[in-house]
């Protein structure tokens, strides 16, 4: 027996059913839109009161004309708009530091990205259990702290006792005893590059082998049988598909070696010449030692204007690998 509801009063309109459900569409919507936002502002926060006040500071530093004096007594330093700006721009020798800055920076990325390349096409050919030993000994590298790497590779290049000229003496027609590898500034900058190097390949290596894994090896496979040889699978087939993790590994070393203090500052023993100064070493030397704070503080503002460039072309590779997956 079915049993009839009662009667809808006459002139009321019934309700359309886009109108009952478009509200609660609507609601839950814009709950999920918001809630990243407020999951992720902690971070923001943290981040604008850790690096923003500092960032704020350096800035006003770099337009003021601080000295000692002010230091001292506490009182406010007077203002000296762009000046420290202009006598940067003119000074020879700041574009010299930029100069090699970025010579070192290129040398670094360069050398790291093959280095790292070679490990993880060994680490992808390699068998299993050794594949593991490469990872843990790549992550103890990783794990070792500069000061660390640093005194052990001053060690390996001492003139008095260093392993790498008792090596190089025993190959005949070769004199590397007592030899000094900081008196010439090129040489002295390969040993730096060659700690940054190794600091910086664990990262490198381990992140590309996981790209790596992506690459379908049937496609190898296949243009393998249609005769190609190594080299052309590895630039038509492997390098596209890993591109975008090596260019994004690549642009991330580079701005990590554009701010390089710590391997000069101790290779160098805390006291580096001026053939050894790169934008990092130079805005602390002209802060701390010359006392020439806001000098010191104009050269870092312009070292973090040059280091966003980089981080520019780090966000559009994140968006690009977003956009396409």
């Amino acid at each position: 027996m079915v049993t009839a509801g009662p009667p809808r009063p006459t002139g009321v309109p019934s309700r359309p059913q886009s109108a009952r459900s478009g509200p609660g569409r609507r609601g839950p919507s814009a709950v999920r839109r918001t809630v990243p936002y407020l999951l992720i502002a902690p971070t923001v926060l943290a981040l604008l009161a850790v690096l923003g006040y500092p960032l704020v500071d350096l800035v006003t530093l770099s337009f003021q004309d601080m000295t000692r004096r002010e230091l001292f007594a506490g009182t406010p330093p007077p203002w000296a708009g762009l000046e420290q700006y202009r006598t940067i721009a003119s000074d020879s020798f700041f574009w010299e530091v930029v100069g090699r800055t970025a010579l070192f920076t290129a040398a670094c990325a360069v050398v790291t990205m093959t280095a790292a390349m070679l490990v993880a096409l060994l680490m992808r050919r390699v068998s299993p259990w050794v594949r593991l030993t490469m990872a843990g000994v790549l992550v103890t590298v990783w794990a070792m702290p500069v000061m660390v790497a640093a005194s052990v590779f001053r060690w390996l290049v001492d003139a008095d006792y260093g392993v790498v000229n008792w090596l190089l003496g025993r190959l005949p027609g070769l004199d590397f005893a007592k030899h000094n590898w900081f008196e010439d500034p090129w040489q002295g900058f390969a040993v730096i590059v060659a700690v940054v190097v190794w600091g910086a390949l664990p990262f490198a290596a381990i992140t590309l082998q996981a790209a790596l894994t992506q690459v379908p090896q049937e496609l190898e496979e296949a243009a393998r049988v249609d005769g190609a040889e190594p080299r052309q699978v590895f630039r038509h087939i492997t390098f596209p598909v890993i591109k975008p993790a090596f260019v994004m590994v690549a642009t991330l070393t580079a701005i990590w070696n554009f701010g390089v203090f710590n391997q000069i500052w101790l290779m160098r023993t805390g006291q580096p010449e001026k053939e050894y100064y790169l934008l990092g070493v130079y805005s602390f030397i002209e802060s701390f030692a010359v006392n020439r704070y806001s000098t010191g503080a104009a050269i870092a503002v312009i070292t973090v204007l040059l280091l966003l460039v980089g981080a520019v072309v780090y966000v559009r590779q994140l968006v690009r690998m977003g956009e396409a997956e």
